[in-house]
């Protein structure tokens, strides 16, 4: 059995943590057995590294080991990739082809995140892993394959399973071994070595002096909670090499490169909706816009029972409540206002200047009105004042105007994208 330090010689592991030693020998002793290996971790971490490791140490090692990112392959065609798929199992299939546990059929496949694969192709999984059988896309026949899976999430599985994301029962199946890798935070004797292996490697890769970091800069090195674990330190080592003509990186320059600094925590992002006043304002109107429109549907049903049955004051009495309401929502009418309040008076109404109740049992009122024009008016002042169009564009235009017809600031007034105003723009000819 190798050791840990030549293994990490080997696959190029850099550090000494003990939490990384401990994954470097669960993985060194699984690799001569069969056993299904579950590898968690953040992402970053370098979790491809152990099943690389395990394959490689197994007597499977000189057959074919295939890596497959779950999350890159779109999900109508995955079960195609994994399993393969016979000529004409769906538009574009045109001809048969093998899939991945096809084509590794004695070595190892590893399934990176496994966490992203959906239910329907859980479900292939798990049968793959219970008895080595699968059927390929638009077969019948079943066939055989003798794979070793090597799985590795970012996920928390426990969740998952939870919120029916992802079967328990392939969990266990992928899980008979569970290896987790520490997050470089937790790694933080390792950080400094790491950056020094990356600067060395890219003054070679691009020809010039290595980076160096001062005390003050290691201390922030060390300090900084680096979410994207080692792959944001490889990335920021290399910008440092390309970007800085001083070798000699202190902590102001390092401090530049690094985003949330003085933070020990990820940075929070603010998901409550950012909207202006204005767009509160615009939905308050809306609002009352859709109520008024309401309001004014019944008023019409009671002016046409009103004509209909010709007894004015044996609707109005039942319809007392509802005329309240329609009053109270007109308070520019001091009519109305002191029908809101209670003091609902025939002969008012009969001077009110917006709404008169007629008797129609009388024939000069009847003859003085016409039914089919009264609805029609109606209709034609509901169109006129309450048309969410002539609204939306009355805004639009006032927004533009006060910007001066800069579309990005007037789209942030009006609480849309810039996009949609720019289609808004279109749409009315502005």
């Amino acid at each position: 059995m190798e050791s840990i330090q030549s293994v990490k010689q080997r696959f190029e592991i850099i550090g000494n943590d003990p939490k990384l030693n401990r994954a470097i020998e669960k993985a060194i002793q699984v690799a001569p057995t069969d056993i299904s290996v579950l590898v968690t971790g953040e992402s970053g971490v370098g979790k491809e590294n152990i099943p690389r490791i395990i394959h490689a140490l197994s007597h499977r090692k000189h057959n074919k080991y295939i890596a497959v990112n779950c999350g890159a392959i779109p999900e109508g065609t995955i079960d195609s990739e994994l399993f393969g798929h016979e000529k004409g199992a769906f538009t574009g299939a045109a001809s048969a082809r093998s899939g991945y546990f096809d084509v590794a059929d004695g070595g190892t496949i590893f399934l990176d995140e496994v966490g992203e694969l959906p239910l329907p192709t859980q479900v292939r999984l798990l049968r793959v892993l219970e008895n080595g059988e699968f059927m390929k896309v638009g077969s019948s026949q079943i066939q055989k394959t003798d794979v070793r899976i090597v799985a590795a999430t970012n996920v928390n599985m426990a969740q998952a399973i939870d919120k029916g994301r992802f079967r328990e029962d392939l969990y266990y199946r992928l899980s008979t071994v569970e290896i987790g890798l520490p997050a470089l935070r937790e790694r933080n004797e390792d950080i400094h070595l790491l950056f020094r292996k990356f600067a060395s490697d890219f003054a070679q890769k691009y020809k010039m002096p290595t980076i160096r970091l001062d005390q003050d800069a290691v201390a922030l090195l060390l300090k900084y909670h680096w979410g994207g674990n080692i792959r944001q330190l490889r990335n920021i080592t290399e910008q440092l090499s390309v970007l800085e003509q001083k070798r000699d990186v202190g902590y102001a320059k390092l401090k530049d490169y690094l985003p949330h600094v003085g933070s020990h925590l990820p940075a929070v992002i603010n998901t409550k909706s950012n909207k202006s006043d204005f767009g509160n304002e615009r939905e308050i109107l809306y609002k009352v816009l859709f109520d008024m429109q309401k309001d004014i549907n019944d008023l019409k049903k009671l002016t046409l029972e009103l004509i209909n049955s010709g007894n004015s004051s044996d609707v109005k009495a039942d319809n007392e409540h509802l005329i309240k309401q329609l009053y109270a929502h007109t308070p520019q009418n001091s009519t109305l206002r002191s029908m809101n309040e209670g003091d609902i008076d025939s002969q008012e109404a009969e001077k009110s200047q917006s709404i008169d109740v007629i008797d129609y049992k009388k024939p000069e009122n009847t003859k003085a009105v016409d039914k089919y024009h009264f609805a029609e008016d109606i209709e034609e002042e509901e169109e006129e004042s309450l048309s969410l169009h002539d609204k939306e564009l009355e805004l639009i235009k006032k927004s533009l105007d006060k910007y001066e017809g800069k579309r990005k600031e007037a789209a942030q007034e009006l609480g849309i994208s810039e996009r949609t105003l720019y289609r808004k723009i279109k749409q009315f000819n502005l």
